[in-house]
């Protein structure tokens, strides 16, 4: 009669010890993925390589097939690194393009950066201490990825300023909700690969970076 409540306690302990693992290994994956993306993203700076326009979108979804077939191997990894390092190839010729033809372009890209990291350390924690349930949010934020992408896409081709703006908007609103959403799944185990939620993670941060460009150099131009 005294073995049910140990076994219990072990198996919710054992639990436990998987999820902070999980948790563990993705932010330290995040946070080594986000440093040599930052590298990449000088490198680029450094060359003045051209945007990579379309380009981005054919080799984004290449590598990340690619991630996706080796998640579960030590190739997941380089693989990881082979995409958030392209990504951050991506970011040098925006970067170049707002310090070239904004006066205040370096104040902008600044204070995007400190929002983004401001935004994905409050939403991580509120997600960690407060154990909430956010799996409901994952049809809707499918939903809004793939109505941004396409929109984004009639923007870019029909060369739609305001339009842009709108699709920056859904896609900070989309980041936000997938940083809740992952970390949720992580804490209460229903997300078990971290080279799956690095990936999740980092492009949240990726595009809410994008997007708070985008809007912040709007209101700056509008000024």
């Amino acid at each position: 009669m005294q073995t049910y409540p140990a076994q219990v306690g072990s198996a919710t302990q054992s639990s436990a010890l998987s999820t902070n693992k999980v948790l563990r290994n993705t932010y330290l994956l995040l946070g080594a993925t986000l440093a040599f993306s930052a590298a990449m993203a000088g490198v680029s700076m450094a060359l003045n390589l051209p945007s990579f326009g379309l380009l981005t979108i054919l080799v984004y979804f290449g590598l990340l097939f690619a991630v996706t077939k080796t998640q579960n191997s030590s190739w997941g990894i380089l693989w990881t690194f082979a995409l958030t390092g392209f990504l951050g190839l991506t970011l040098g010729p925006i970067l170049n393009m707002y310090l070239k033809f904004l006066p205040n372009g370096g104040q902008i890209i600044m204070l995007s950066l400190g929002t983004t990291a401001a935004a994905f350390v409050g939403l991580s924690a509120y997600a960690v201490k407060s154990g909430r349930d956010f799996s409901f949010m994952g049809g809707f934020l499918m939903i809004g990825a793939i109505g941004a992408f396409v929109l984004g896409l009639v923007a870019y081709f029909f060369n739609l300023p305001t339009l842009s703006l709108v699709v920056s908007a859904m896609f900070l609103i989309v980041s936000g909700g997938l940083m809740l959403w992952q970390t949720s799944e992580i804490v209460r185990g229903g997300e078990t690969n971290y080279i799956s939620a690095t990936i999740t993670l980092y492009v949240s941060i990726y595009n809410m970076f994008l997007s708070l460009l985008n809007l912040f150099g709007a209101a700056s131009g509008d000024d």
